[in-house]
């Protein structure tokens, strides 16, 4: 026999609510796990500076909210290294050839990186798994 978290009255092992006091008994399978503790969230919040992502990826293998920010951030840093590559490439040729604002003007695009990661951030601090907009659709861990 189980007893209420409410009333403390004995009740059957498998109700969902209390006869007695009508108090919920337990949370159902998905709404625990859509709980997420303080060491998700931490390790969700890792997921979007840079090179730390990493320790998400392997130390948070098994928690969904984590691993699901942990794509989120790679997916980001991924598009932060190209995108540095490819800007300073075209940077550079532009530079040589006396058009240095292009080269400015691509790295002043660098800012909406830094507005993906600080959505990612805000949303895992809320414990939301939401996608970062135009690069959240992309999934590479499973």
């Amino acid at each position: 026999m189980a007893f209420c978290g409410q009333c403390g009255k004995e009740i059957e092992e498998n109700q969902n609510f209390c006869p007695f006091c009508g108090a919920s008994q337990g949370e159902s399978p998905a709404a625990a796990e859509e709980k997420v503790g303080g060491d998700d969230k931490l390790m969700a919040v890792l997921s979007y500076f840079g090179l730390l992502v990493l320790i998400p990826i392997f130390a948070a293998k098994e928690r969904p909210f984590a691993r699901f920010h942990a794509n989120q951030g790679l997916v980001l840093f991924i598009v932060e290294l190209a995108w540095g590559i490819v800007s300073g490439i075209v940077g550079g040729i532009f530079a040589v050839l006396g058009f240095g604002i292009v080269g400015e003007l691509l790295e002043l695009a660098e800012l909406l990186l830094l507005v993906l990661a600080i959505i990612g951030i805000v949303n895992a601090c809320k414990g939301e798994k939401k996608e970062l907009p135009v690069i959240g659709k992309f999934q590479i861990l499973n």
